[in-house]
Formats: C-alpha cells, sequence, structure tokens
C-alpha cells in the first residue's frame, strides 16, 4: 500500500457486504515525500466475480481501466497523477504532497470484459514534516515510470543513491516521468525508454561525488550535445543494475538550507508629497493623416471591383451577335428545322393545357404544315404515291430531293 518508509499509517475499511462494495482505505503520508499506491487488477477481480469464484469454480483475468478523482471533484489533486501503461497492468498513483491536508480520492475499475464497475475510496491524510535539506535529482534514460514505482524497484534504486551519496540517510522525494519534463514520445522499437527523473533527499551533505556536478570541469563537459555522452567517473559509478544508471550531466543538486534573503522593508514616509513645481502634463500625440490608409483600403478596392463590372458587362452584352444576324448567317434547310422544331413544341404545350383540344393537324393524314391545307385521302396503298401532295412553298426548292 504505497512505500513502507513513507506511511506511517495503513487502514483497511471494507464497507459493504461479502459480495464486495466500496473499500475505504486511509493512508497517512509526510509533506515532501514520495507516496505510491499501487491499484491491484487482483483485488478489484475478486468485487466483479464474487459468487463464480465460489460457486462455479470460475477464475477470470479480465482487463480494467483505472480512473481516479478527487471527491466532488473531476480531476485529481495536482500532487497526485494516476498512470496505468496497458488494460492488463496494474495502475499507480503517486506524487509528492506539497501541503499538509485530507484528499478523498475515489477509485473507479472498469471492466472491460463485463463493463461492470467497482468503486474504491482511498483517503490520504498529508501530515506536516520538515524538508529534507539536501536533495539531488537522476534522470535515468533506461527507464518507464510504470517500471520504477514498485517498491522493489524502488529499492534498487535507492540503494545505488546511497552508495553514490555515502550515506544510508536517503529517501526518494519524488519520480517524474520525463514527458511530463518536455521530453519526447521515443519510438516505438526496443531500446527506446521515455525516461525518468528520480529525486532523492538527505539530511547529510553532499558526498564528493555528487560535489564534482558543481564544478567548471563538469558544466564544460556537459555543454552541447557531446554531453549526452559523458560517462560517470568510475569512482562515483555504483549502478548495479544496467537499467537504473544514471545520465551524469543531467544530475542536479538543491540545498534547500541557502535560503535566498528576504526582501528588504519598505520604508515609511510622511504621505505627503515634497514640492516639486508645477505640474507639466504630456504632450498630446501627434496629429496623423488617414488619407493614405483610406485610399488602400477602400478606394483601391472599389475601383477594382468597377473594372472588373465593365469588363464583365462588355463580354456579356458587348459582343453579342443578335438574333437577325445570326439567323443571316444560318443555313436556310437548318433554319426551317429550328422553326418547325419550336413550333411543333408550342403546339405540344397549348394541348397540355386543354385536354379537349382537337389533336394536332401535323398528326392528320396528307396535312401540309407549311399550308395548313389538307388533301383528301388517296385510296391506293401504293407506295410510289407519297403521303403529301407538293404544293408551292417558298422552301421547296431548298428541301433536299
Amino acid at each position: 500500500l504505497g512505500d513502507r518508509n513513507h506511511i506511517k499509517c495503513v487502514k483497511l475499511k471494507t464497507l459493504g457486504d461479502v459480495f464486495g462494495a466500496n473499500a475505504e482505505i486511509k493512508l497517512t503520508i509526510p509533506v515532501g515525500k514520495l507516496f505510491t499506491y499501487e491499484l491491484m487488477r487482483e483485488t478489484f477481480q475478486n468485487d466483479f466475480e464474487p459468487l463464480s469464484k465460489l460457486y462455479a469454480g470460475r477464475l477470470y483475468d479480465d482487463p480494467m481501466v483505472f480512473k481516479c478523482n478527487k471527491q466532488n471533484y473531476p480531476d485529481l489533486p495536482e500532487w497526485l497523477r494516476l498512470t496505468q501503461r496497458h488494460p492488463y497492468d496494474n495502475g499507480f498513483l503517486y506524487g509528492t504532497p506539497t501541503s499538509p491536508g485530507k484528499n478523498i480520492i475515489e477509485i473507479y475499475a472498469v471492466n472491460k470484459r463485463s463493463y461492470e464497475t467497482a468503486r474504491h475510496i482511498l483517503v490520504i491524510k498529508v501530515v506536516a514534516e520538515k524538508m529534507l535539506p539536501y536533495q539531488a535529482e537522476f534522470f535515468i534514460k533506461l527507464r518507464e515510470v510504470e517500471k520504477v514505482l514498485p517498491s522493489s524497484v524502488q529499492d534498487e534504486i535507492k540503494q545505488d543513491i546511497q552508495n553514490l551519496w555515502n550515506t544510508q540517510a536517503v529517501e526518494i522525494v519524488n519520480i517524474t516521468n520525463a514527458l511530463d519534463r518536455g521530453g519526447r514520445v521515443p519510438l516505438p522499437v526496443a531500446g527506446h525508454f521515455e525516461g525518468v527523473y528520480v529525486k532523492a533527499g538527505s539530511i547529510d551533505y553532499f558526498s564528493e561525488c555528487l560535489l564534482m556536478v558543481m564544478t567548471p570541469e563538469h558544466q564544460k563537459q556537459c555543454t552541447g550535445e557531446a554531453g549526452l555522452k559523458v560517462k560517470t567517473p568510475g569512482g562515483c559509478n555504483f549502478c548495479s543494475i544496467p537499467s537504473n544508471c544514471i545520465t551524469w550531466c543531467k544530475t542536479e543538486l538543491f540545498d534547500l538550507t541557502e535560503q535566498e534573503p528576504a526582501p528588504p522593508a519598505p520604508t515609511m514616509s510622511s504621505g505627503i508629497l515634497e514640492a516639486g513645481g508645477d505640474f507639466d502634463p504630456p504632450e498630446s500625440p501627434p496629429s496623423r493623416d488617414f488619407l493614405p490608409d483610406y485610399i488602400v483600403t477602400v478606394i483601391v478596392p472599389l475601383i477594382l471591383a468597377i473594372i472588373l463590372c465593365l469588363l464583365l458587362a462588355y463580354i456579356m452584352y458587348g459582343r453579342r451577335e443578335g438574333v437577325a444576324k445570326r439567323n443571316a448567317r444560318t443555313n436556310q434547310i437548318q433554319l426551317y428545322h429550328h422553326h418547325t422544331i419550336h413550333e411543333n413544341t408550342d403546339e405540344l404545350r397549348n394541348m397540355a393545357g386543354n385536354r379537349g383540344a382537337p389533336p394536332p393537324l401535323s398528326t392528320l393524314p396528307m396535312f401540309n404544315s407549311r399550308t395548313l391545307d389538307r388533301a383528301p385521302p388517296l385510296h391506293s396503298d401504293s407506295p410510289s404515291i407519297p403521303l403529301i401532295m407538293a404544293q408551292h412553298d417558298p422552301y421547296s426548292e431548298t428541301l433536299p430531293r
């Protein structure tokens, strides 16, 4: 239920019946020290399937998604973070409190198989405690935050820092993901990690290895891109596991005993302004000519719009041929065919408006559409006799024979 070195009181209280209900967990932690709480999937799995375990003998390993928030608030406190890499992984609540107080955290676990929801209550009581005066921050390049939060991994990192600090009085103060500090997302290939910042503190002063970080030689070596390749000095390399090795050029020291001097107190005066002569108001700003701005923003666009309108009007109306000129240049047979189509169209439209109209003359036998004359029907079935008798017509000479 968190780091055993930081948590002083752990109390578990189950509310509800034996089938699983809301669970209330109470923790007490000091200010300025790392708090970690692992959200175990097995604990919530027992809440989801109590009957199937007791009677049916079924054991499930369901994917779960954890969601946490402060009671009556939409989000967590500013010092507390939640991380879960995959629904089949446990979740972690971690952070470093900065002020004393009481925080009630609601933990929801959503079962991605059955979509059931379990709810636990985590009560975190933060008590006041003196901050560790000497702190150092290390960057571990080959780690991710989910792999560092388990207590076993923290103990391994803490042991390396104790050897580097040359003291056993070392506590982990904070763990931060490198992505939260402006780091780039790594490539999704093997061997690339996000990186983790680990801050540790102690009541003992820094060791000689840590004080090397403050030397000008160290600052010169770590300048530029070549600083990332600088290795830890041989006498200060206490890395027992390669994945826990620190990046030497990203190590920083913080001495909290060197407090900044307080600003001087303001001097009290009589409150009466000294005589300084007559008040000289500032001169008014010089006048500005807005005519060039008006011309650029109004007149020029207006002139362009008028020119475009005149050009469009000339294209649409000034270059039209006219109906008489077009008819004069059109072949007579084509013109006659065009007029015939229009006349037949008008006749069909008139018929559509009056259903009782007689059939069109153009549909009657032996009808001349140009003279509107009807010839008497011929009682002959000979194909050599035309249906329309040839009569005098001004267009008859232009028709094809």
